[in-house]
């Protein structure tokens, strides 16, 4: 019996990965409807799904139609504002953890570790204790963000030079720093009024969701995100080896930080609006890469996807769970630490073949 070349079958298991990538996408993408619809609907007041999506379907069709009911006031003003931003941010931060990871060749990397989140705080908890609110709140978070990126570079620079190592030892440091001054920012803040809000913002919320945060927040997140994409091939190419990736013509220092200013600008955008939440970038992209594998072709569309579904379900778990609304740094920590940690243990089986 004549057996079949490695040539002959390769086209059919090449059909195979894709068709179960097509069914995977389709599935997240199902899931992520779902969880839109769920959310529009749950909440102090509830409005039937059927009634919600015409809403959503009337708001699109006619958006200068004067809104009088208190379902469609509830639906189109407070709730589909507040899932559009959750969605954009879910996975904005997914796909900034799935490119980190890829560049530093390191599952345990997320966004935090460039000390964008840290310096973005700072931004947000200084604009609190100066008693600024609204847009000019955003614009200092994002250039305190956008500021921490740089003092990155410039730190980790040496002889005009820029490797992996020092980029995590400085990013570790620039957080550290940024971490510090926050700490003493709310060491002297008043007790009664700026301390609290300081404390609420930097655990994250979408509480304050409008449609005008998230026209502000939505160009640098998709922006951001879809430029990412477009630098999948030189991804796959810089999860190599650097001697590797050099020969075969990647500019490695340029390239990667490239990719730190694109998560710049998206995790500057999500802080900006939202506060810092932590857990989606290094917990989403482990998922995303069970289901669709290494390649950052089909990674970070799974993982755009994958965290835009967790983030609407986190968020309409923190408003419903509770009379008051639960932090979203709360419910990421409690939910992602045990996910992280079974993941952990699923490659660590895989690996070793235990």
């Amino acid at each position: 019996m004549a057996t079949m070349t490695h040539e002959e079958t390769a086209p059919a298991v090449r059909r195979v990965h894709l068709a179960r990538q097509t069914l995977v996408f389709a599935l997240l993408l199902a899931l992520l409807v779902v969880a839109f619809t769920v959310s529009l609907c749950v909440g102090r007041f509830s409005v039937p799904a059927v009634r919600a999506l015409e809403l959503i379907w009337q708001g699109i069709s006619d958006p200068s139609r004067e809104l009088t009911g208190i379902d469609e006031r509830i639906v189109l003003l407070v709730r589909a504002p507040r899932v559009v931003l959750a969605a954009l941010a879910g996975a904005g931060l997914a796909i900034s953890g799935a490119g980190l990871q890829g560049v530093f060749r390191n599952p345990l990397v997320s966004p935090d570790i460039l000390g964008i989140s840290q310096g973005a705080a700072f931004g947000g908890a200084l604009a609190i204790m100066l008693g600024i609110w609204g847009f000019p709140l955003i614009a200092m978070v994002f250039l305190c963000g956008m500021a921490a990126v740089i003092l990155v570079g410039l730190l980790s620079r040496i002889n005009g030079r820029s490797e992996t190592v020092t980029v995590i030892l400085s990013g570790l440091v620039i957080s550290s720093m940024f971490s510090a001054v926050v700490s003493l920012l709310q060491f002297i803040a008043d007790p009664n009024t700026s301390l609290p809000a300081i404390v609420y913002w930097l655990m994250g919320s979408f509480a304050t969701a409008t449609w005008e945060r998230t026209l502000v927040a939505a160009p640098g997140l998709i922006l951001g995100s879809c430029f990412l994409w477009m630098l999948r091939f030189r991804l796959n190419i810089l999860s190599l080896d650097e001697a590797e990736a050099r020969s075969l013509g990647a500019n490695t220092t340029r390239e990667r930080w490239l990719v730190f200013c694109l998560i710049a600008v998206i995790v500057g955008s999500q802080v900006a609006v939202s506060g810092i939440i932590g857990w989606i970038g290094i917990v989403i992209p482990h998922a995303a890469r069970l289901l669709v594998g290494h390649d950052h072709r089909a990674l970070l569309p799974a993982a755009a996807v994958l965290g835009a579904g967790f983030m609407v379900c986190i968020d309409t778990l923190a408003r419903t769970a509770t009379a008051a609304e639960i932090p979203l740094g709360v419910i990421t920590a409690l939910v992602g630490a045990p996910i992280f940690a079974a993941l952990l243990r699923h490659h660590y089986r895989e690996r070793t073949g235990s």
